[in-house]
């Protein structure tokens, strides 16, 4: 896991930390797209990175939301009420994303050698997806709550960074 990066001495702020998960999980999300991309174009040999990138991507969003569904968000709801009705929203999203999240599971986990092209683009469009709400769902949530994590003053969050601000490499 990846400590805090430091600017100037400083750690940096919860909510530029966001950002910077938001935007690693864009790439492994890119990532996964171009793998889908070589199995469908008949290269097998990618089926394996295939269900790897799959695998670490899936956890790496579930590991995220779930961090920040029981534990970000109940503290900015506590400290920030006027958030409570955005924080709402994008718990639901993260319901959401859950589902996406299981379908694509198990549609990477029966892809083989031999799945036809219908297969392939099932998945593809689960990716497309998954794509659309998380892009959607990080934009308004970098608008409404980055400002708002960067005005924290967390001690134990910078001594043990809390799962929703982890990058795995």
């Amino acid at each position: 896991m990846e400590t805090p990066s430091r600017t100037n001495g400083r750690l940096t702020a919860f909510g530029n930390q966001l950002v910077q998960v938001h935007n690693w999980l864009r790439k492994e999300l890119a990532l996964l797209h171009d793998d889908l991309g070589s199995v469908a174009e008949g290269r097998a040999e990618r089926l394996r990175d295939l269900r790897a990138h799959c695998l670490t991507f899936c956890s790496a969003l579930t590991r995220h939301h779930t961090g920040e569904d029981g534990g970000a968000f109940l503290v900015l709801a506590e400290k920030f009420p006027e958030l409570r009705p955005s924080l709402e929203e994008l718990a639901h999203d993260h319901e959401v994303m859950t589902g996406l999240i299981e379908r694509i599971e198990e549609l990477v986990a029966g892809v083989g050698p031999g799945s036809s092209p219908a297969e392939i683009l099932d998945i593809q469009r689960e990716l497309d997806g998954l794509t659309a709400i998380m892009e959607t769902h990080f934009r308004y949530e970098e608008k409404r709550i980055v400002e708002v994590l960067n005005s924290l003053d967390m001690p134990e969050w910078q001594e043990s960074k809390p799962s929703f601000l982890l990058k795995s490499h």
